[in-house]
């Protein structure tokens, strides 16, 4: 305990700077706009940012609080145009759109807002909180892993990534498979020889993942735009009156929001899982226990708390194996691994030795970015839904131009702007096909070091396979990705994606 109180007061001593204070202000009020509009979701603003990111110059501090307060604001946001236009902004927000939307319809639109914003606090600061415990216990528990165990661990982040959440195992398999040959585009790291780079010199030094991320989600939405001809959706309902605190019903919700915090913190912290996973346990779980009496389904408080307090905790635990294992708890946090790489900060065990600075000052910037975000998303909400009027005829040209000047200003290639436009139609045709991008980038951040691990075990021992199940973590973690990749195949008869409710 006074190891935990001592990290946390020097995170506090940086993140109550100024300058810190306003990144992270500045990202929550970002990441609440991008979780609003439906279809950008908390990955795609992350990834729009990122350029823009180190354009600004920020240090390894300043770009993680600010891009991490982007990612707890989108999960907030989220439920914005879920409970307004029964679209949800992004796939973790589906399950709030059951009770939300029916709760807007009956002309409680703000008291259904503002519900969801209180469980959303509950949910992130009570995962923040799990982090700062759990986290350095993990990194600690980490110093036993050898390359048979890193191997393992990749193995259970790409076979547990599809889930439940994805439509189709094998396409998640193929996705996965496609990010990790592209991981291998460039020099062998170990006999310096060009792989699969058809002689042209700008693929020597392989795919800048920045780059595929930008264009997997941020350029591949825009070709989708596109398609679509400028259409928009459905008008939704109109926020109308003053917004008040329904505080007699957030109350009845008390004993939901810290059950559904501990479900979703668990889903969150495993490789793969995430926040949809998170939504959709906790509002399953609080159903089951209502019962019919409940009236889940027809615009309650308990079915609006359940889903925002599961998935803004998922998101808060999927932190916890991306800065412990280097191992991305979900699509988000792919991304902001991303970013530690290209600032050359190694996530695993010895961040917490090598970096504290920058570990606790991002946990402390989350626990007051929470407190920013239930601020805004109370008094200010009536701004945040302004922002689903803006036309998407002005919003994606500067999603777009927002996306080149930032790659072109990270790295002055004009083939890797090439490239932008070329993981664009990748991202658009694998949308098309129903595959889903998350397995590619995480094949593309993952595949070289899994690669590492696989060699450095045979090195070890001598070309002999069994040593991958040579001690117990890695024999365990193996079965765990078997477990996981085939596990969901008979589930998915059983537990479906939620479809959106029909006015």
């Amino acid at each position: 305990m006074a190891d935990l109180l001592a990290n946390l007061s020097l995170g506090f001593g940086i993140a109550l700077s100024p300058y810190t204070l306003l990144l992270a202000i500045i990202g929550c009020f970002i990441g609440t706009i991008v979780g609003a509009l439906p279809g950008l979701g908390p990955a795609n603003g992350v990834a729009i940012m990122i350029p823009i990111t180190f354009s600004m110059g920020l240090d390894a501090t300043g770009a993680l609080i600010l891009l991490t307060a982007i990612y707890y604001g989108a999960m907030y946001g989220g439920r914005i145009s879920s409970i307004l236009l029964n679209i949800p902004g992004d796939e973790p927000a589906m399950m709030t759109t059951l009770d939300g939307y029916p709760m807007a319809k009956a002309g409680r639109a703000g008291d259904a807002l503002v519900i969801s914003g209180f469980a959303s606090f509950v949910g992130a600061f009570l995962a923040t909180l799990g982090l700062a415990v759990l986290a350095p216990a993990l990194s600690r528990i980490a110093y036993e892993f050898g390359p048979a165990e890193y191997f393992a661990l990749y193995l259970l982040a790409f076979c547990t990534l599809g889930g439940i959440a994805s439509n189709n195992q094998a396409k998640a398999a193929l996705a996965s498979c496609l990010g990790i040959g592209i991981a291998m585009i460039g020099l062998d790291p170990n006999s310096g020889l060009p792989r699969m780079t058809g002689g042209n010199l700008h693929l020597y030094d392989g795919i800048d993942f920045l780059v595929a991320i930008v264009g997997l989600f941020a350029v591949s939405e825009v070709f989708f735009f596109i398609e679509s001809k400028g259409k928009s959706g459905a008008a939704g309902i109109k926020l109308r009156g003053r917004v008040t605190v329904p505080w007699a019903e957030i109350w009845t919700t008390r004993w939901t929001m810290i059950r559904c915090s501990v479900v979703g913190f668990i889903a969150g912290v495993l490789p793969g899982a995430g926040a949809s996973l998170g939504s959709f346990m906790t509002y399953m779980m609080e159903k089951s226990i209502a019962g019919e009496k409940g009236k889940f389904g027809t615009g309650v408080a308990k079915g609006i708390a359940a889903p925002e307090v599961g998935n803004n905790a998922a998101a808060g635990g999927a932190l916890v194996p991306m800065l412990t294992l280097g191992v991305p708890g979900s699509g988000t946090t792919a991304v902001l691994l991303a970013v530690l790489v290209t600032l050359n900060i190694t996530p695993g065990p010895t961040l917490f030795v090598e970096r504290p600075d920058v570990v606790w000052s991002l946990i402390a910037s989350l626990l007051i970015a929470n407190f920013v975000l239930l601020a805004m998303n109370v008094p200010m909400v009536k701004v945040f839904v302004k922002v689903l009027e803006v036309p998407p005829a002005i919003l994606m040209p500067g999603v777009t131009m927002v996306s080149f000047v930032g790659i072109y200003s990270l790295t002055g290639s004009y083939f890797d702007l090439l490239l932008v436009v070329l993981f664009g139609v990748l991202g658009y045709v694998l949308r098309k096909l129903d595959i889903p991008t998350v397995p590619v980038i995480l094949g593309i951040l993952l595949g070289s070091k899994m690669e590492k691990q696989l060699r450095d075990a045979m090195v070890l021992s001598d070309g002999d396979w069994t040593y991958l199940f040579s001690s117990t973590i890695s024999s365990v973690l193996i079965v765990a990705a078997i477990v996981g990749f085939i596990l969901p195949i008979f589930l998915r008869g059983r537990i479906r994606k939620p479809q959106r409710i029909s006015d």
